[in-house]
């Protein structure tokens, strides 16, 4: 009998539905996170049975009103403008446009939370991003939401784009963008982030972050959820994304 917390016997079958390439179907109900908690043990459950180290975080909510939540990135799962990918890696490969942020400096754990001034102050570069979303579970994208986020969010790759100092009269609540695959536009519609101003989520990133006694890197790379939706490439092809006032990003689905 399996005796282990559901957290890491979840975060086992997840490992291992990624490393063989076999998507899980149904699991006993015990095994589902059953609140917030839950969820981010079984992130960093995965992170120590990988042995690997996190580089960044993706961070989102559902409104610009809405409840934050992320998942730290792994380090070897961040990838430099033109990296090409298999499809088959990385099923059901959506593919989203996003915006990422640096900061300009460590933030350490203290005994009072940042506020929303001293985390905006902070911030030191931004680029444009493009997050391949991957799934562990056969039934994505209707997997329940807590264990979504146990998945680390979906999260399979994503392309980093040449950071600029940042700009905070930039329009990131709506800002003009392209998005294409094999040169045919993928954009659904007007460009919007469903957090509204994504910088709003980085508060949540900080005092999430050092709530838990860890310092949050200035190098970290923290992207901030998707502009154009989610688009599923159904054949291989090139994705160009450009927002402007920050260099293009690219990749190469094979």
């Amino acid at each position: 009998m399996n005796t282990a917390a559901p957290s890491a016997h979840l975060a086992q079958l997840l490992v291992n539905a990624q490393r063989e390439r076999s998507p899980l179907g149904e699991l006993d109900h015990g095994l589902y996170p059953k609140d917030f908690a839950d969820a981010y043990q079984t992130q960093q459950a995965i992170f120590s049975l990988r042995g690997i180290e996190a580089g960044g975080w993706k961070i989102g909510s559902k409104s610009p009103t809405g409840p934050v939540q992320g998942s730290p990135l792994p380090a070897q799962c961040l990838h430099a403008p033109g990296s090409a990918f298999a499809r088959a890696d990385y099923a059901p490969v959506g593919l989203e446009l996003e915006i990422a942020f640096r900061f300009k400096h460590d933030f350490t754990p203290r005994d009072e939370d940042y506020s929303e001034a001293e985390v905006h102050a902070g911030i030191g570069e931004m680029a444009a991003t493009i997050e391949i979303v991957s799934s562990r579970f056969a039934a994505f994208p209707k997997v329940e939401p807590l264990t979504q986020l146990a998945d680390l969010l979906n999260h399979g790759a994503l392309v980093v784009g040449e950071f600029v100092p940042y700009r905070d009269d930039f329009p990131f609540a709506q800002p003009t963008l392209a998005l294409t695959f094999n040169d045919e536009s993928i954009v659904p519609g007007p460009a919007a982030n469903p957090a509204g101003d994504p910088r709003r989520l980085l508060t949540w990133l900080v005092n999430h972050h050092t709530r838990n006694g860890k310092t949050l890197p200035k190098d970290f790379v923290i992207t901030t959820g998707s502009f154009t939706g989610m688009y599923f490439a159904k054949a291989a092809g090139e994705l160009k994304g450009e927002i402007s006032g920050m260099p293009p990003v690219s990749l190469s689905l094979t």
